[in-house]
């Protein structure tokens, strides 16, 4: 068994426990901090307690501790326990809904900004020699996305085949001047944070804005969690509200283990400040209205949909992630996953 440490916050939701079972089955030791906060943000049904129960029968080389990432004091007692044994930090841990942060601002900015904070400083100062990876958001760009020339097409919008993001949008897209939501601001605020620690200290930080990111394990609700909610809502006949749009709504979703091996590739070849743009591409992207066709078809149950001619605010129209930095950068990585796969694998 390895004994180098792998620290994963969020470890037992989506993107976290991916990495704990991806890296459990590599053979290193995988220390988890989950205090299962989504419940408390979005109810019980949105709980990872069962996958945290989960992945803990199935790994015994995974220790996870119910630790609140804002705890200086718990987080302190990690870090001065583990030290130089930690070789890769996953900050996967967040308030990850911008409706929900608009309620409760400071606890979001707290998670999100401080949390991020306090777990950048105790890497600085016991594991300086490991890797940390941030999982940011495509919210870091506001809402400028909604000012590209869009083209409507009949299940989808779609932007103009002679834009130079018409293969998605990159990392020049600028996070000035635009409405971000709460929540936008307190993951740009941590992101900003993940970069500085880089550049500034010289530490081997990345940060990864992600599009939809999505997988069987999401505990899908309707303020978070797009596919696994949609999944959910048509399966068990539940009414599923369409915000605004015409439902034609583009997103650009990657499989969780398609992230994690890509953090795998940053681990073995890190850099120092980076940022990346990461999402399913053009290969894996759907719309509101395609997806709800899809699963359908894929369930044999008719969706029961109410649409609210209302957008949520600072959603995106279109949004399709353009990786090609990061595949310049790493270009053995390749996505395992695309849409139909992962539609699929969900509703089964």
């Amino acid at each position: 068994m390895n004994k180098d440490k792998v620290l994963i916050t969020g470890s037992a939701g989506l993107i976290g426990g991916e990495a704990v079972d991806f890296f459990c089955k590599k053979g290193y030791d995988v220390i988890g901090l989950d205090n299962d906060m989504r419940s408390s943000f979005f109810g019980d049904d949105a709980s990872t307690k069962w996958n945290r129960n989960r992945l803990e029968k199935k790994h015994k080389n995974f220790n996870n501790h119910n630790v609140d990432i804002r705890d200086k004091r718990l987080v302190h007692k990690l870090f001065k326990m583990y030290g130089d044994d930690i070789k890769l930090i996953i900050h996967a841990a967040a308030q990850p809904s911008h409706d929900w942060a608009a309620n409760a601002p400071f606890t979001d900015f707290e998670v999100n900004a401080l949390g991020t904070l306090n777990m950048l400083e105790h890497y600085r100062q016991y594991s300086p020699d490991a890797v940390f990876i941030f999982t940011s958001t495509n919210k870091v760009y506001g809402d400028t996305p909604n000012k590209l020339r869009l083209l409507e097409q009949d299940k989808r919008w779609e932007i103009s085949p002679k834009h130079k993001f018409r293969n998605g949008i990159d990392e020049s897209m600028s996070i000035d001047n635009s409405k971000h939501s709460l929540f936008g601001a307190s993951k740009l605020a941590a992101d900003v944070l993940v970069q500085e620690y880089g550049k500034y200290f010289n530490l081997k930080t990345a940060v990864f804005r992600g599009g939809c990111l999505t997988g069987p394990t999401h505990s899908g609700t309707e303020l978070h969690g797009f596919l696994a909610y949609l999944i959910k809502c048509i399966k068990l006949g539940i009414k599923y509200n369409i915000y605004g749009y015409k439902g034609k709504q583009v997103r650009d979703n990657i499989h969780s283990y398609d992230l994690v091996n890509a953090f795998y590739h940053v681990f073995l070849k890190p850099r120092i400040g980076e940022v990346y743009n990461i999402g399913g591409s053009r290969h894996s992207s759907i719309s509101m209205l395609e997806a709800i066709e899809k699963i359908e078809k894929l369930t044999g149950k008719k969706a029961v949909t109410e649409y609210v001619d209302k957008a949520r605010d600072g959603d995106h129209i279109w949004y399709i992630s353009d990786v090609s930095k990061f595949k310049k950068h790493y270009p053995d990585w390749e996505y395992k996953y695309d849409i139909d796969m992962i539609l699929k694998e969900m509703c089964k």
